[in-house]
């Protein structure tokens, strides 16, 4: 699930991190949660589409806390996953959702998204962080094995094929000499 308007798809992912930095700190009933009961009279007139998409980020988390979690951890360096700040953990675990299960979203938009809100919400550096983390979740190869990412997979199999067709014409070209 995804939503089309740049400015949706946004405020959609701010209400996503808010919930989970939320749940975080007091984790209360998952569909008591994603009621958005917190949000404010003047949020009133968000449309359901930004809700729906905000619901499906902060669910799809949740539900997969665990595994997210695991994937942080194991692509910590010289840093510890309690040292995270809560705000960079929420922002990470939904965005790490999103590489995983939004097939339809290029990984660069889902990382220029969080580093956006990060910087909104963040530390100063907090940017730095999210941004090489989320790399090297993209980078990774067993991460890659989890993220659909065709188009990498093409470039690769191009990239293979036309070595081995040019050290085809360089061991002819040599066997011609």
């Amino acid at each position: 699930m995804s939503i089309n308007n740049f400015s949706n798809r946004r405020e959609a992912r701010i209400i996503a991190f808010q919930s989970l930095f939320s749940y975080d700190f007091n984790p209360i009933p998952l569909e008591e949660l994603i009621s958005f009961y917190w949000l404010s009279d003047e949020d009133e007139n968000i449309e359901n589409e930004i809700l729906d998409y905000a619901s499906f980020l902060t669910k799809g988390t949740i539900e997969n806390l665990s595994n997210i979690d695991e994937i942080i951890k194991n692509r910590l360096r010289n840093w510890n996953f309690d040292r995270i700040s809560a705000i960079d953990k929420s922002i990470l675990r939904f965005s790490i959702f999103s590489l995983l299960f939004e097939k339809d979203l290029d990984s660069k938009i889902i990382i220029n998204e969080a580093i956006e809100i990060v910087k909104q919400f963040g530390t100063f550096d907090s940017y730095k962080f999210v941004n090489g983390l989320l790399d090297r979740v993209i980078d990774d190869s067993n991460s890659n094995n989890l993220i659909n990412n065709t188009k990498k997979k093409k470039v690769v199999k191009l990239t293979k094929e036309s070595k081995t067709k040019k050290e085809d014409k360089k061991i002819k070209i040599i066997k011609k000499i």
